[in-house]
């Protein structure tokens, strides 16, 4: 089974102004993220609109992310259902796309109990035999895949990783004490990753490394090195940012920031509306200053 570790960003799907996937934009973002050194790519997340978008245009996009990374990186799908059955059906259809792990939500429409939420993962797991990454957000989906339920999925095989974003930082070490190395363990919020990498998670999975590739890369390289000093002087000038990722409204915020950093097109699909007004000069006066900030930081490494 695969041994992930690195930055695996959460990709934006790219559309156009009247709400339409936009293909070949989203496989640019997809190659520039690749070129960057990014360890993984994990389309359709939440941050890419699974939940607004066809199943036709889904499997359009995992096909075309399959074919732009031409295997340099693994290439993991968001698993978003509602039923048990869509989500069996779609893992053994996603893996026909080319797609070599899944990122795995709870079911969208209903909280189920630890040992519901045991069947679930346990069923997709053996629906397609791909690697799974558990999306564990108790906040935004409350269910929590807790340390009393993973002992339940220690046995299933397919089951690698845990994408942690309970919001409690405690809960790294306590993966680590309860199961060892048997899970990866990454950080899934942007403002927690040096506090998770002190911790010893072997991943992030990152809706700002969208924005800024390479130096979410390095940051992450910092702590994998033990080199915090460094990892704490780009932290503090990013972290601004990265607390944009935590906003219920994340997915046109970073696009918006995509926009801004590398005219990567903004527009979302409704309801989600275009930013505007004030809220919309707050995000770009965050993006602005951090552009500025890794501006000189750039001319004195030089």
């Amino acid at each position: 089974m695969a041994n992930w570790s690195g930055v695996f960003p959460a990709v934006t799907t790219k559309l156009t102004r009247d709400g339409s996937v936009d293909l070949e934009a989203t496989a640019n973002s997809i190659d520039r993220l690749v070129r960057n050194g990014v360890s993984g790519v994990i389309v359709l997340p939440m941050l890419g609109e699974n939940a607004s978008m066809t199943l036709v245009e889904r499997e359009a996009v995992i096909r075309r992310a399959v074919e732009v990374v031409a295997g340099r990186v693994p290439v993991l799908s968001g698993l978003a259902e509602i039923t048990l059955g869509s989500a069996t059906a779609n893992a053994r259809l996603y893996k026909s796309l080319g797609a070599q792990g899944l990122m795995v939500f709870p079911s969208l429409a209903y909280k189920t109990d630890p040992r519901e939420t045991v069947e679930w993962y346990k069923e997709i797991a053996g629906a397609s035999q791909l690697p799974i990454m558990i999306y564990n957000n108790p906040i935004a989906y409350g269910v929590d895949v807790t340390v009393e339920v993973l002992r339940e999925l220690v046995d299933t095989p397919q089951i690698v990783c845990i994408k942690e974003e309970s919001g409690d930082i405690r809960r790294v070490t306590d993966l680590h004490v309860a199961f060892d190395d048997r899970f990866s363990i990454f950080c899934g919020v942007d403002d927690l990753i040096v506090e998770s990498s002190a911790l010893g998670v072997a991943g992030w999975v990152s809706g700002m490394t969208n924005v800024w590739p390479a130096e979410c890369v390095e940051l992450f390289n910092f702590c994998a090195q033990d080199r915090f000093p460094e990892a704490r002087s780009l932290y503090r000038i990013l972290t601004p940012s990265f607390h944009l990722d935590t906003h219920v409204k994340l997915v046109q915020y970073i696009k918006l920031a995509e926009n801004l950093v590398y005219g990567a097109p903004e527009w979302t699909r409704a309801p989600r509306l275009p930013l505007i007004g004030k809220e919309r000069d707050h995000v770009v006066s965050i993006i602005q200053q951090a552009i500025n900030a890794l501006a000189d930081r750039a001319r004195k490494t030089a």
